[in-house]
């Protein structure tokens, strides 16, 4: 990647939805090359999708929470379909220690969170954590980290 790639990733997490016509111009470059740049930095999985930001509290999900679950291996088959396909699931990972995973989950309500955790504890044994504000919001990798000097 080049400095035009970083500055294009650069404007694109600002506003993805930003017409091809003004990043070529912020880049100064022409559309087509412009448009050539953005397919390969796709194709290399560099770019991975386009989505919208949406505010939990907005759309009547102001519980977010972290539930660590200690989960055995062998539940592995079973709890991937049923973590991926919830609806309430910002984000699951597979993480280092006692817990093996961590998920990010929104929720309406605190009622609604605890029958999310009775199901999760099935899996196995549950330590949860909800969020009362968050200084930092999700964000992408700043550009600066991703220049090789």
């Amino acid at each position: 990647m080049d400095h035009i790639d970083l500055q294009l990733i650069e404007l694109l997490q600002e506003n993805a939805r930003m017409p091809l016509k003004v990043l070529a111009e912020k880049v100064f470059l022409s559309s087509p090359a412009t448009a050539a740049r953005l397919a390969r930095l796709e194709k290399e999985g560099i770019i991975d999708g386009y989505s919208a930001k949406i505010n939990l509290k907005a759309v009547g999900m102001p519980i977010v929470a972290f539930v660590h679950l200690e989960l055995d291996p062998a539940q592995k088959p079973t709890f991937y379909p049923y973590i991926t396909a919830h609806p309430n699931v910002l984000e699951c990972n597979c993480v280092t220690g006692r817990y093996s995973q961590l998920i990010k989950v929104a929720f309406e309500s605190t009622e609604a969170l605890d029958t999310f955790i009775g199901e999760v504890n099935a899996f196995g044994h549950t330590e949860t954590q909800i969020a009362f504000s968050m200084p930092q919001p999700t964000r992408e990798i700043g550009v600066e980290a991703l220049k090789k000097d």
